[in-house]
């Protein structure tokens, strides 16, 4: 007996993906200072006094933000997905610790991410998914503080300090993300998302201290690892372009 005909069968998913969110960056992550050419002296209890060697306590503070963000995926079934996002952010840089509060800066910021996704689709209009990938952040418009900080250490006040030259640099780092879509219809819903970033760029500074009237050059050394959590709608569409799914009956 001859086995039965295939027939062309359409799955009934749409490919293609646009979302338009709010998202909340939480920078989450640890910050080092070093004295590049040794121009701190050991006496300042800040530094051995060595080239390279770290100012002791030291650190930086970046502000969160909350930023538009546009992602655009496409779906290769209706589980397995690739998601591209970009956004645009502003962050302001101020140093912690024993470098007194310094405005460091402030930098504008165009992460571009790429994640493979996993959407469970067995839970109707609610569709929980799991993604991982890459995040690649460029910094750009960068400015240093240029305005004037005590420097206390344990000579006392030990001049003022301001932030002349500020170059921050770029960084690719694994993102992780967990999120869900709950679906109105077929082509509409509201989505909420959380991802993390391990991000660590090397950042340097031009510090003038006006006590010993010269620059120190630091680095800036970091694992910002930012938290995203973002809420939006996901609009979906071109169930009419899929190629047909030839099934056996």
């Amino acid at each position: 007996m001859a086995p039965p005909p295939a027939f062309a069968v359409v799955e009934e998913y749409q490919p293609f993906q646009v979302r338009l969110r709010a998202t909340a960056i939480v920078p989450d992550g640890h910050f080092s200072i070093y004295d590049r050419f040794g121009a701190v002296s050991s006496v300042s209890g800040l530094t051995t006094g060595l080239p390279g060697s770290q100012i002791f306590g030291a650190g930086v503070n970046v502000s969160n933000s909350v930023i538009p963000e546009i992602d655009l995926a496409y779906y290769f079934t209706r589980n397995f997905a690739v998601e591209t996002i970009a956004g645009y952010t502003r962050h302001k840089l101020t140093a912690t610790g024993t470098l007194s509060e310094i405005p460091v800066g402030s930098t504008n910021l165009l992460p571009v991410s790429l994640l493979a996704q996993y959407h469970f689709t067995n839970f109707g209009a609610f569709q929980p998914y799991i993604g991982v990938g890459v995040t690649w952040a460029v910094p750009y418009a960068y400015t240093p503080g240029n305005s004037w900080t005590p420097l206390i250490t344990a000579l006392g006040v030990t001049g003022l300090n301001s932030v002349r030259e500020l170059h921050v640099g770029q960084s690719v780092g694994v993102a992780g993300q967990v999120g869900f879509d709950y679906m109105f219809t077929p082509n509409f819903g509201v989505n909420v998302d959380l991802k993390r970033i391990m991000a660590e760029p090397t950042s340097y500074a031009t510090i003038y201290n006006s006590a010993l009237n010269k620059n120190i050059y630091v680095r800036v050394s970091s694992n910002i690892d930012p938290w995203l959590a973002s809420v939006g709608v996901t609009f979906r569409f071109g169930a009419d372009v899929i190629a047909p799914v030839l099934a056996r009956f």
